[in-house]
């Protein structure tokens, strides 16, 4: 129910990035084609198991005509919320934790604004993901844990770090390695085949073309990014990365009981606190990657971290409340700042109106609704015709249903970029992104457009010029001119 709500909530003002994913499930499921635009295979997906359970969905909604990927996108958000209610469930029937404790697991996730700011990318399923790996590690089922890898790795590659620590760190997966490692590889493996031979690279193209865009943000990098997003919207920030923070708290109070003070009555977490430590080191690899603080990019060490947080406050709660009543007292108090943290969030999103004009985190251009009414009109205007991307081309793309060109869709524009990222590159790194991009076509040139969307400030003048207006950059005007 919660997931109807929030994407009841959104649905009117994803992002461009998210509905780049959406323009990718459409193609996917009405052409069979792997890229933005139909006819120009890319490799700018950062989600393979997003892009396909959406196409599978958006398929599943062409019985009643025309294919609706944004509803997919519904339908996926209610599964998702149902898979961090059964999560939590588990990970409660487990730990012995109070039903509020799941309450909130769930509602950190579903009213955090960061999260609900990035919808239509795969900000839903890793959280699910991980939490499906924390539960299979909880109950010792080092088959399912496999699988569940498996998902990770689809959902995104660098969630690898997540499975490699929950995995080592739990003593009934080490014993069960063989098939845990060997269902990780089986679920993950055909697809990374077919993408490094079919597509010539392992990874997805945006790893290379988020790296080379991170001058963007200069001065903040990922490390630093949080502090950047809370000069910008400090209230946000704080409701959306406080229970990590109080997670990686509690990480390290646990730390110490468990092995330095050794108090056995202290809960033994396990693959919870090996989540939360995934966590740290997720952020700390990011933070060595060079990559721009994109802010989703931030979902999983908040989830990881938020989710230990959650854990450890609802088992300290219910050793204290065995034990006797009147030592409840902390626990009861730190559960109850998570909910109002909790609280605090939902009054954010719902401040950013019903149903959100825009993400309360935001940067693009233009809302959703006037980037719809561009990309449609464009599409109408082109007749067929190809078009340089403005810089953004998500929404563009799905509306407009022609032929945008960039380094998201084109892949001649892409391998510019790569070849340009591997002469950077420190030796280490070159020689990973050569092994990695073995198979590429190189030879493959840039598409050449017919005409060029540019993006400017203030109102618009003159033929072939859209007014367009952001919460984020005020009035502006995209203009479309001829030749590239």
């Amino acid at each position: 129910m919660l997931g109807a709500a929030v994407f009841l909530l959104v649905r009117t003002s994803l992002t461009d990035d998210g509905y780049i994913t959406l323009a990718y499930a459409k193609n996917l499921a009405v052409h069979g084609e792997w890229g933005i635009v139909p006819g120009s295979p890319a490799n700018s997906a950062t989600s393979p198991l997003n892009v396909l359970l959406l196409a599978a969905l958006t398929l599943v909604t062409r019985v009643a005509g025309s294919p609706h990927p944004v509803v997919a996108l519904g339908v996926l958000t209610v599964l998702s919320g149902a898979g961090l209610g059964w999560a939590w469930q588990r990970i409660g029937r487990v730990l012995a934790l109070p039903p509020a404790a799941g309450v909130l697991g769930v509602a950190l996730v579903l009213l955090n604004p960061f999260v609900l700011s990035a919808m239509g990318l795969e900000v839903l399923l890793i959280p699910v993901v991980l939490l499906a790996l924390t539960v299979c590690a909880l109950e010792g089922r080092p088959v399912w844990f496999g699988v569940a890898g498996g998902l990770a790795v689809l959902t995104r590659l660098d969630l690898v770090v997540f499975v490699a620590v929950i995995g080592v760190s739990t003593p009934a997966i080490r014993r069960g390695r063989r098939a845990a490692v060997g269902l990780t590889a089986l679920t993950a493996a055909p697809w990374f085949l077919v993408s490094w031979l079919a597509f010539g690279s392992f990874v997805p193209d945006t790893l290379v073309i988020k790296q080379l865009q991170a001058g963007v943000f200069a001065p903040w990098s990922y490390s630093t990014g949080p502090m950047m997003y809370y000069l910008g919207w400090p209230v946000t920030v704080l409701v959306s990365f406080l229970p990590a923070l109080a997670g990686v708290v509690a990480l390290a109070a646990w730390a110490a009981a468990r092995f330095a003070v050794r108090w056995p009555e202290f809960p033994a977490l396990g693959p919870v606190a090996a989540l939360a430590g995934g966590g740290i080191l997720h952020y700390v690899a990011y933070s060595f990657l060079g990559v721009g603080p994109f802010h989703w990019y931030y979902v999983a060490p908040v989830t990881a971290a938020s989710t230990f947080a959650v854990a450890a406050f609802g088992t300290w709660y219910a050793q204290a409340r065995e034990r006797t009543a009147w030592r409840t007292g902390p626990p009861v108090l730190a559960l109850g700042l998570t909910g109002v943290l909790a609280l605090s969030a939902a009054a954010v999103d719902a401040a950013q109106g019903l149903p959100w004009p825009s993400p309360v985190v935001f940067g693009n251009w233009a809302s959703a609704r006037d980037y719809a009414r561009v990309g449609t009109e464009l599409g109408s205007r082109l007749h067929g015709a190809s078009v340089a991307s403005p810089g953004e081309i998500g929404t563009l793309a799905y509306y407009c249903e022609c032929a945008i060109i960039d380094e998201f869709s084109d892949r001649g524009h892409a391998v510019e970029l790569i070849e340009k990222r591997i002469r950077l590159a420190n030796p280490v790194m070159s020689l990973a992104l050569r092994v990695n991009y073995h198979w590429l076509d190189t030879s493959v040139p840039p598409r050449r457009p017919d005409y060029r969307l540019q993006y400017g400030s203030g109102p618009a003048t003159g033929p072939d010029s859209w007014p367009v207006r952001s919460a984020a950059k005020g009035d502006g005007h995209f203009t479309l001119q001829p030749g590239p």
